[in-house]
């Protein structure tokens, strides 16, 4: 079209010299008057044709350069950030806190979504620990290898998996710790089946397995993994969600499920073990200022059948406070576990807490994050569902960034078990990591 266009305007240009040459010679504003002869107007059309011959030159040397020159944004290169982001849909959290990096969420898509689209992370960690208490040797432990995997699966549905291998005395034992799919239909509501970390507990949704996510090597021994105090995976469903509230930032979570298996430590992942479904309730507030603090409770019901006749009411209450703005951080929980024993009307209620200061200090590229924990547990002597005893622990440790991608922690504990029983002190050394 340009080069039609170009020629076209250059034998219009020939055309009127031609016919401004052959004019009347009585027209003295023609240049014929002159009486320029015929092989002028012949050498003037041939410059004009050299001419129109390197302007198509040009024209098809800048044609050739143009792709190299210009680059087309793609359509995602230049979409708004919210559609992108809907082509990868969040992994489930089933609660607040559980988007910590290697989540697996996924990268948004450079041309367009593709579903299933599975990302696999994982955490590792290698510990050292020496102890005063009898019948217990130092040593190394590998601790526990985590992969996590998620997938979305649609535009609003997602799939999250989370399998840990611990090192045992005969082997490596294998669980599935967590397993979740979840459709977002909005901000408000996100509903969810599978097995999750009970979100009895702020400790027990915020850091899930992986020792690199929490400051410290252990945690709190009332939420510590195979916890006989509370439950701490949960199978069934769970509906969560913002609530309209501005600047206070609730969230809500409701969730219904089999309650404790018939090892009061585990969940019932091949079924209950009574007709009685567990359901719990969950409300949480993010302010808006000052950033990094989170509050909230958790009310849990289930019914036990630790032994064949055994019948009990269970009623967990929980409340925590936590600030995570790291300068300081700080990390409050309580709860409080009521047992009715259906056969005699007896309650029992134990109550647990704990309180865990840390501090990242300004200097050395803010790698070293001084840290305190004080644990504590009250049970009843009469209580019989349970089977744990009282419970005292300071710790004092140092954690080290060493990459952003890897730490290294050390711990002094002394702990106290149960009435009348000795003090136990204990060094304990960790590398954690992610990949």
């Amino acid at each position: 079209m340009r080069r039609f266009l170009l020629m076209l305007i250059v034998l219009l240009c020939v055309s009127s010299t031609v016919a401004a040459q052959s004019a009347s010679p009585s027209d003295p504003s023609s240049p014929a008057s002159g009486g320029k002869p015929a092989d002028e107007q012949t050498a003037l059309i041939k410059a004009l044709l050299e001419r129109m011959a390197r302007l198509e030159e040009r024209i098809a040397e800048l044609e050739a350069r143009k792709p190299a020159a210009i680059a087309v944004p793609s359509a995602e290169a230049i979409a708004p950030a919210a559609v992108t982001e809907k082509a990868a849909p969040p992994a489930p959290s089933g609660q607040r806190g559980m988007n910590h990096p290697g989540m697996g969420q996924g990268n948004a898509p450079s041309q367009e979504a593709v579903f299933p689209s599975l990302k696999i992370s994982g955490f590792a960690d290698v510990v050292f620990s020496a102890t005063n208490e009898s019948n217990v040797n130092s040593g190394f432990n590998l601790g526990q290898l985590v992969l996590h995997m998620a997938s979305p699966l649609s535009k609003k549905v997602s799939y999250f998996g989370e399998i840990s291998f611990t090192a045992t005395a005969t082997g490596y034992n294998v669980e599935v710790e967590r397993s979740i799919i979840r459709y977002d239909r909005n901000d408000y509501f996100k509903l969810s089946f599978g097995r999750y970390h009970t979100p009895v507990s702020y400790w027990n949704t915020a850091f899930h397995h992986g020792a690199w996510l929490q400051t410290t090597i252990s945690r709190p021994e009332m939420i510590k993994f195979g916890s006989r105090l509370l439950p701490v995976h949960f199978i069934g469903f769970l509906s969560e969600g913002d609530v309209r509230s501005g600047s206070a930032g609730l969230t809500y979570s409701v969730g219904v499920g089999n309650g404790r298996g018939a090892t009061i430590s585990r969940g019932g992942d091949a079924g209950d073990v009574n007709n009685n479904r567990a359901w719990l309730i969950n409300l949480n507030s993010r302010p808006a200022k000052p950033y990094g603090l989170q509050f909230g409770g958790t009310i849990y019901r289930d019914k036990l059948s630790p032994a064949a006749g055994q019948r009990f009411n269970e009623w967990i209450s929980s409340a925590y406070l936590a600030w995570t703005h790291e300068t300081p951080e700080f990390l409050a929980e309580f709860s409080n576990v009521h047992h009715f024993d259906v056969n005699t009307s007896r309650k029992f209620n134990t109550q647990a807490f704990y309180v865990q200061l840390a501090y990242r200090l300004p200097f050395a590229e803010k790698k070293w994050k001084p840290y305190y924990r004080f644990d504590y547990i009250n049970r009843p002597a009469t209580e019989t569902v349970l089977g744990i005893t009282d419970f005292m622990s300071s710790t004092v440790g140092l954690r080290w960034d060493i990459s952003d991608y890897a730490a290294f922690k050390s711990e002094y504990r002394n702990t106290k078990k149960g009435p009348g029983q000795p003090h136990i002190n204990g060094l304990f050394l960790q590398t954690s990591f992610t990949f």
